[in-house]
């Protein structure tokens, strides 16, 4: 082993310039996957820093559909130093003016102590008492979209359900918003004593109460959470510092994953070019190989000395990776910041870049060991020819043993790390599938040209022909090309797809099966009055309605819910409850039996089919649900069939009437309307019950497309960078061909031919690769985006021709300028200097 390192070590002293493009794509794609999970652990790392300000104090125990009673009331007393009060629900503002405005807003009821940490922004400043108090009419501050939209200033009048405000500032900043969630609209803020004689907080209307609690020093918190569990019987929920914004937390880990994995794809478009450049280096290097065969060295000896080498350079991609990685979000942290509606801690964390280096490590291994291995396979006769000694094109077994072993352990790592388990084995099986299929397509793109090389249509069009030779011969730059090309477009053509058609599934298909408005909050008194508006319109084409309740599930068989079925989203807060006196249709149930109309008997429930395949409940199993403070236990009677695809009324539970009886309950609608009429249904309904909430489903979707906007954008750079690796590759590429395309000119131009015919023979050659790469790109992306749409997102899938022939013409143009890049040297050369050093 010293005699490999030390011939290692003095063939280095030659230089790095083989291994340039080895180090650039693997120093890239160890950085695109460094920097991504460096900016999501800084997010983690400020979520956690700043927790207490996100969520407004150090604690929170909310409740649905009601305000905590004397007990609960007591116990956070008990426990803290202050205790703040909200209360948050949807509603219309109404201004009144010819004609009269109106929009949906998210209301928040506060008390005096509000907030506990943190100031609220106004413009103009001043203290949010100040802004809220009774002078004549109780005050409010309003988000400036909100009041751009309804043309308000400071000092107007509007109408929350029957109460008037007068708006006394814009809201710039509220403190705990981040700990809100996601609402469907623009905030208003007044006091709850304000709300006082509004209607908009009757029994059973739907609102949620938080109580922000501000503990004392070193309280714990952990006990104090085990303590509040006795309140969840009840329906309350607890949530503190330690995770104050649990939904942003859990998407920035979902999207920092796939955006990692997306960067795993631009890894193995390095590995690509990685491979490519150690083959290069090694044809160079046949020579001296030839020559330690001759002086006795051993196959594993010489394996051992170019081992070391590509070991060495690796380490120091992966240095220049972890470097570049480390150092993104540092330089763009302001902007970073400025984009974010939450703190971001910046700093170099550790775990982002060891995840990286292993990334980049078992890439480059995977990607070189092959072209290592045939090392052992040259000949000392290749010291004597003038061409490379002929190799197998496989490794020996115990190669493609390890191989399969280190690209086992990537996906294994990528299937760990990542936290999304189907969709890492989705990718890493789709980044698979793609490379063989861009090998295959590499072959036949090779066979296909030899083929049309000889046909008719190449006869007499001297520049077409040798082009189609060139792709077609041996040495051809076809697989580097197509691999490292498609690859990259394949990447962004997959993006492209799942981005076009979940934009069409919200924006064009949706709507056409979407209602036009979903009305909550009506009383059981209005229903009739709100049903004679609607169903009587001409313009409207359906309406349906459901009670509405929601509970919490609180136990699964008598055990804690959590505990049976974990972090399942049906159980992370309340959930929507209705009933039904009549049955469903019966295709509508796929296990069990439903009741019948006048069942009076112990409470049955009807659950969502799939989501009780997740959860790994079945017919017979019991739930008990919170509904109101009030424990309801219930026999699963029935499994049903419930969509969501089409934006309309669904529920997970659906109860028997009886079992809700008495609980104090509003009605839900949806109302499918000519989007002409919409206007017209809501200044009726909301001028005869201004208690009824209007969520109009378009502005809904709008706010759906504006996030997945977001979402895309972040994609298409980590695609982007997938596609600039490929770049890196075919530069690299048309580098390493450049010595025979100068041989190439030389012979071309002894047999006559000009300078110009020349050129357009390598500008020919370069666009059909690139544009075969793309063809091949557009299928594999087409696959991908279905098998994504289909199975990730359940959902339609529809073949988006314009980014498809935006792909093939990128790629030809990307090989095309990256060939007559290298094209002026070979065009340049002397024929009789070339040829005589040929002899």
């Amino acid at each position: 082993m010293s005699v490999a390192l030390r011939i290692a070590r003095r063939e280095l002293r030659g230089g790095l310039r083989g291994f340039r493009v080895f180090l650039a794509c693997l120093a890239l794609g160890v950085a695109a996957i460094a920097a991504v999970g460096s900016i999501r652990v800084s997010i983690e790392e400020g979520l956690a820093r700043e927790g207490a300000a996100i969520l407004g104090g150090d604690a929170e125990m909310s409740f649905t559909y009601r305000f905590a009673d004397e007990t609960e009331r007591a116990f956070m007393d008990t426990i803290a130093e202050a205790v703040s009060e909200t209360v948050d629900f949807r509603s219309m503002v109404v201004v009144d003016r010819d004609p009269i405005e109106r929009g949906l807003t998210q209301v928040r009821g506060v008390d005096a102590a509000w907030p506990l940490y943190g100031e609220a922004g106004l413009d103009p400043p001043m203290p949010i008492a100040e802004a809220l108090e009774t002078r004549g009419l109780p005050g409010a501050v309003m988000a400036p979209l909100l009041v751009d939209r309804l043309a308000l200033s400071v000092g107007d009048t509007f109408r929350l359900g029957t109460q008037n405000f007068e708006l006394r500032a814009v809201l710039t900043d509220e403190p705990d918003g981040a700990a809100s969630g996601f609402g469907l609209g623009p905030r208003t803020i007044v006091s709850l004593s304000g709300l006082d004689g509004s209607g908009l907080l009757e029994p059973g209307t739907l609102f949620d109460s938080q109580y922000r609690i501000a503990l004392p020093d070193g309280a714990n918190l952990t006990a104090l959470e085990a303590e509040a569990r006795a309140f969840e019987q009840t329906g309350a929920r607890w949530r503190d510092s330690r995770n104050g914004a649990p939904g942003v937390s859990d998407f920035v880990d979902r999207i920092g994953a796939f955006l990692v994995l997306v960067g795993l794809a631009g890894l193995a478009v390095g590995g690509v070019g990685v491979s490519a450049a150690v083959r290069a280096y090694l044809d160079g290097k046949i020579a001296t190989i030839a020559t330690l065969k001759t002086l006795g060295a051993e196959g594993r000896t010489i394996f051992a000395v170019y081992f070391a080498q590509v070991g060495l350079l690796t380490l120091i991609g992966l240095a220049l990776g972890l470097t570049l990685g480390a150092a993104a979000p540092i330089a763009f942290g302001p902007l970073i910041e400025a984009q974010l509606p939450v703190p971001v801690a910046i700093g170099v964390y550790p775990t982002p870049l060891a995840e990286a280096a292993l990334y980049g490590a078992l890439t480059a291994l995977i990607f070189t060991l092959w072209p290592l291995a045939r090392t052992e396979q040259v000949r000392a006769a290749a010291l004597f020819r003038d061409a490379i000694s002929p190799t197998r094109d496989w490794p020996a077994p115990h190669f493609l043993v390890i191989i399969a072993i280190l690209l086992a352990a990537l996906v294994g790592a990528a299937v760990w790390l990542s936290g999304i388990p189907r969709l890492a084995l989705g990718t890493a099986g789709g980044l698979l599938g793609a490379l063989i299929l861009l090998a295959l397509s590499a072959w036949a793109i090779r066979a296909l040209a030899r083929r049309l090389a000889r046909g008719q249509m190449a006869r007499g069009r001297t520049a077409l022909r040798a082009a189609l030779g060139a792709v077609g011969g041996p040495g051809s730059e076809a697989g580097s090309v197509v691999l490292s090309l498609g690859l990259g477009l394949t990447v962004l053509a997959t993006v492209g797809q799942i981005d076009t058609n979940l934009r069409s599934a919200i924006q064009r298909d949706l709507p056409d099966v979407a209602p036009s408005y979903f009305f909550v909050d009506i009383q059981n008194d209005q229903l009739g009055a709100f049903l004679d508006r609607v169903t009587n319109d001409p313009a409207v084409s359906r309406v349906d309605t459901a009670p509405m309740l929601r509970g919490i599930i609180t136990q699964i068989n008598g055990a804690r819910a959590q505990d049976v079925a974990g972090d399942h989203w049906v159980l992370q807060g309340d959930r929507g409850v209705t009933y039904l006196s009549e049955a469903p249709d019966p295709s509508e149930v796929v296990a069990g039996a439903w009741w019948p109309d006048d069942y009076s008997g112990p409470p049955l429930v009807a659950f969502a089919a799939e989501e009780a395949l997740e959860i790994g409940i079945a017919v017979g199993d019991t739930l008990t649900v919170n509904i109101l403070g009030r424990d309801i236990e219930a026999e699963i009677a029935a499994l049903r069939e419930v969509s969501f695809e089409n934006a309309g009324i669904g529920f997970i539970l659906t109860m028997n009437e009886s079992a809700l009886a008495g609980a104090p309950h509003t009605h839900i609608a949806t109302v499918y309307a000519e989007e002409a009429a919409e206007a017209q249904i809501l200044r009726d309904v909301a001028g005869a019950a201004p208690n009824i909430t209007a969520i109009r489903v378009r502005d809904a979707l709008d706010q759906v497309a504006e996030a997945l906007r977001g979402i895309a954008s972040a994609t298409s750079y980590a695609a982007l960078a997938t596609l600039l690796t490929g770049f890196i590759v075919l530069i690299g590429a048309a580098a390493a061909g450049e010595r025979g395309r100068t041989f190439e000119a030389a012979v071309l131009k002894t047999l006559g031919a000009s300078r110009g015919m020349v050129l357009r023979s390598f500008a020919l050659r370069a666009a059909l690769l690139g544009a075969a790469a793309g063809l091949v790109a557009i299928l594999a992306g087409a696959l991908g985006g279905w098998a994504v749409m289909t199975f990730v997102m359940d959902t339609s899938y529809r073949f988006e021709p314009f980014s498809a022939i935006a792909i093939v013409i990128g790629g030809a143009l990307a090989t095309l300028v990256s060939g007559l890049a290298f094209a002026l040297r070979p065009l340049a050369a002397r024929p009789a200097q070339i040829l005589r050093a040929r002899e």
